[in-house]
């Protein structure tokens, strides 16, 4: 049986407020289970899910299957005939057969010949002449050789007394009295820096042939190294700081042995490339990642020269000191939006969606870009092309910014990726206006790529001098890269004149791009 309740107004308008009280309470408890929902799905992508941003691609593993995944069933190992043709509609394509091995390598010619028993005629008995040979080859590797040079300085001595003794003098080393030899020096550097070989693995290599070195002595080698080029890389420094244009970036690295910190605690390699005249890629270490150290790379660089970065906060303030165009980065734009449609409930996902109608925006954007390269356009063409088709998309993206910018929580992955966009926008649109400038900063992230992959072999830098030498290093194997340069060739030739330099001109001489031709 019911029981009646007599309320009075009061005790009635209490509990309507208790009630929306309640109700704005697990209103707020469910965003917030929301927002912690979607941080632990972007948490377990990050660790989980593949790392690419591309969207619908697939990637096998390749680490225990590249041989059966990159050689399709049925391709033979014995060597390509001369391709034909095949015909398809409109043209005739041509068959992809082997690529040939590179002329400029060595050859060794092995001739085979039949026995003169066998150089006869069958039908008439005459002796075979030769009349040309049957060509095919195979590379062959030849393993590391290790051998000493030895260095015998004459000594001479007047015949008739013992006051005249003269010694020939010693050549100029790279590393005086070093142990290793000016190639031995550049092979170590190019296997850890290109190559991402940690030294404890290069030392066991190298004792598989004979050359027993201790890893401590490789990496004594390489700080001294990384020292020792420091000319050149303040050389590459003024040229950098006059280009048109510069980009920059950073990533974390461990230094161990650091003044004043703790082993845990994070330094940073600032990495800075030019987006004109000759490539350039300079890496810097540096204990922190505050505008005091961003400021001193960036001090005297060419003012009205335009800046490629992305959002950090301490770029916007090196732009306004030195007066320099800030250019913002579509690419990490994009990556905000790609975070944000991948938490989305797969029965949710469509193209209504607010990140996916960004990610096709931009998408838009990238595809003109594309087409201005295949079309290899200069900067003016570029340019053209940019404020016919580009101006557009970018006013849509604008119109969908102020749609969705104050209806979306700014904590969840959506938000920040709106307020980032918005926050940015100036310097995102800039690119349109000249058509030198790059869309994006992906340039200057590959370049960090390479440091990335070595990380991740060697974990760490034992010192502070060791991460500098790591950083001069890598500028000069990645500025090589940029200017199509054989590391090794270069760095070769680098450590056998350097000790020789005296004079600026010296020093000019032997940047990547005056010392060693370039690859055809």
């Amino acid at each position: 049986m019911a029981t009646m309740i007599t309320l009075t107004a009061d005790d009635y308008q209490a509990l309507l407020a208790e009630r929306e009280r309640l109700a704005h309470q697990l209103r707020a408890m469910t965003v917030e289970r929301d927002l912690l929902k979607e941080r632990l799905d972007a948490y377990l992508r990050r660790f989980f899910a593949a790392k690419s941003e591309a969207r619908h691609a697939a990637q096998g593993d390749l680490f225990l299957n590249e041989a059966e995944a990159l050689a399709p069933a049925g391709t033979p190992v014995a060597e390509e005939v001369e391709p034909n043709g095949v015909e398809v509609t409109g043209h005739l394509r041509k068959q992809r057969g082997r690529k040939p091995l590179d002329p400029n390598l060595p050859r060794e010619i092995v001739r085979h010949e039949l026995p003169e028993s066998e150089r006869i005629c069958a039908h008439d008995g005459m002796t075979l002449v030769e009349i040309g040979v049957e060509i095919s080859e195979q590379l062959d590797i030849i393993p590391q050789q290790v051998r000493v040079i030895q260095q015998q300085r004459v000594k001479y001595a007047c015949p008739c007394c013992d006051e005249s003794i003269q010694v020939t003098p010693a050549p100029a080393r790279l590393i005086p009295k070093g142990l290793l030899s000016e190639s031995a020096l550049a092979w170590v550097v190019t296997a850890k820096y290109q190559d991402a070989l940690p030294l404890y693995r290069q030392a066991a290599l190298l004792g598989r042939f004979g050359g027993d070195l201790s890893r401590n002595t490789l990496a004594a080698s390489i700080v001294r190294v990384g020292e020792a080029v420091q000319p050149i890389i303040n050389l590459l420094r003024d040229h950098l700081l006059d280009a048109d244009l510069v980009l920059g970036d950073e990533t974390v690295i461990q230094v161990l042995k650091e003044p004043g910190r703790a082993a845990q605690s994070k330094s940073y390699l600032w990495v800075q490339m030019t987006g004109s005249g000759p490539p350039i890629r300079l890496f810097a270490y540096a204990p922190g990642r505050g505008g005091g150290q961003a400021s001193s790379l960036y001090a005297g660089i060419k003012a009205g020269a335009a800046l490629m970065s992305d959002g950090y906060e301490v770029y916007n303030a090196i732009a306004a000191v030195n007066g320099l165009t800030h250019l913002g980065c579509w690419a990490h734009a994009r990556r905000y939006f790609i975070e944000a449609e991948a938490v989305i409930p797969k029965a949710a996902c469509g193209p209504e969606q607010p990140a996916t109608q960004f990610i096709a925006a931009i998408g838009e954007l990238y595809a003109i870009e594309q087409e201005a390269k295949a079309k290899d356009l200069t900067s003016p063409p570029r340019g053209q092309l940019r404020m016919a088709r580009s101006r557009p998309v970018l006013a849509r993206i604008e119109t969908l910014l102020v749609r969705h910018l104050h209806s979306v929580m700014p904590n969840s992955l959506l938000g920040k990726a709106l307020h980032y966009l918005s926050a940015q926008w100036p310097k995102l649109i800039r690119f349109v206006g000249n058509g030198a400038w790059p869309i994006d900063n992906n340039v200057c992230e590959n370049a960090i790529r390479p440091f990335v992959v070595g990380r991740r072999n060697w974990l760490f830098a034992d010192t502070v001098g060791g991460a500098k030498a790591s950083a001069n290093l890598y500028s000069l194997i990645e500025t090589c890269k940029a200017n199509r340069i054989e590391p090794y060739r270069y760095l070769v030739d680098l450590f056998q004149k350097l000790p020789s330099a005296r004079t600026a001109d010296d020093f000019e001489a032997l940047l990547p791009w005056h010392l060693t031709q370039p690859a055809t």
